[in-house]
């Protein structure tokens, strides 16, 4: 069995200053189109930005909202953590096209009876947990980076810098009714052919059988 395309993608976060082709890109979204979407509600949209001054301004915000959020924090272990994390947040400067991704709405069994309000609300919510609509976007974004992977391109899944998801929105001046920015990659030519990825718990610890 040929799984070499899965086994392709790693997190990359170096990349060259090598342009993707805007073909190749509307090719990788429509790979992402293709992902399984529960109801068919294909809830999602891509914004996608080649411009890399933009890139830069968007990793700006993404520090602001970083440093506003530590204000919120008393503790200075969580405090250092979060700024710990910003370098990570923002590897998506160092590629010449960055890939957001929206997710718009779709309405669960939970919603229906949250708003019928018949069934107590601790236990509504528990069927809320699946959350089909963020797993059709998970579902679309990795189909993207199978894909580019397979063509020799970089990505990395991102959700850290959604912290900043209203400002970025704004910045870009990018508006759906009842869409937000659910998560984002870098994408671009890797800077190194050299790629890693940390190991994976092996598949007895986390596979049942019941026959």
């Amino acid at each position: 069995m040929d799984l070499d395309f899965i086994y392709k993608r790693h997190s990359v976060r170096r990349f060259t200053k090598e342009q993707v082709p805007e073909q190749t890109i509307k090719e990788l979204i429509k790979a992402a189109t293709y992902a399984p979407s529960g109801k068919n509600q294909q809830n999602w949209h891509f914004v996608v930005i080649a411009n890399k001054e933009k890139i830069d301004e968007i990793a700006r915000i993404v520090e602001r909202k970083n440093a506003e959020l530590c204000t919120y924090l008393c503790d200075e272990a969580k405090i250092k953590g979060l700024k710990a994390s910003l370098p990570y947040q923002t590897v998506f400067k160092a590629a010449p096209v960055l890939v957001l991704v929206y997710a718009g709405p779709y309405d669960t069994i939970a919603d229906m009876l949250l708003a019928d309000g018949i069934m107590p609300c601790e236990e509504a919510v528990k069927y809320a947990k699946p959350n089909p609509g963020i797993q059709n976007i998970a579902a679309a974004l990795e189909n993207l980076l199978l894909a580019a992977a397979d063509r020799g391109y970089g990505t990395c899944w991102m959700t850290g810098p959604t912290h900043a998801a209203e400002e970025i929105s704004a910045y870009i001046g990018f508006r759906k009714e009842g869409y937000y920015l659910a998560a984002m990659t870098p994408l671009g030519v890797p800077a190194s052919d050299k790629l890693s990825a940390p190991p994976r718990k092996p598949v007895e610890d986390v596979l049942t059988f019941i026959r």
